[in-house]
């Protein structure tokens, strides 16, 4: 029945855009990461990103991370200043207590900016959660 069907809540797990220096390209980058504030590990977790608005849409990026430690984040992927004018989507999965969850994060578009920067926990950087 219906009624019978659990679907597991994601709960601390995030992903945020962090600004930071990049030695390479001697610039400041914006990287997305995936952030586990769990108390456990989460695993084969799979981050699928595009961005998109009425008229443009971006290629689907797939990123398989295996584990996420407890309290630990892993960079997803560097996000070019021209799709931050897009509304960014980033739909996580992963497996933890034997149960698969999932969410779907937004960065809705002119949301990521300087003016917008907060302080990250774990990461301990500046940088902007999606919704």
């Amino acid at each position: 029945m219906k009624k019978d069907i659990e679907i597991p809540i994601a709960k601390d797990v995030y992903i945020a855009l962090v600004y930071e220096w990049n030695d390479e390209f001697l610039s400041k980058d914006w990287n997305a990461y995936i952030i586990n504030n769990r108390k456990t590990p989460i695993e084969m977790a799979l981050i699928v990103s595009k961005g998109y608005d009425e008229k443009v849409k971006t290629s689907t990026m797939r990123h398989a991370i295996g584990v996420v430690a407890a309290k630990s984040f892993e960079k997803v992927e560097l996000v070019q200043e021209e799709v931050l004018r897009l509304n960014n989507e980033f739909f996580v999965t992963y497996y933890a207590d034997n149960k698969l969850y999932e969410k779907k994060f937004l960065f809705e578009k002119g949301s990521v900016n300087e003016q917008n920067l907060t302080h990250v926990p774990l990461i301990e950087k500046d940088g902007i959660f999606a919704k």
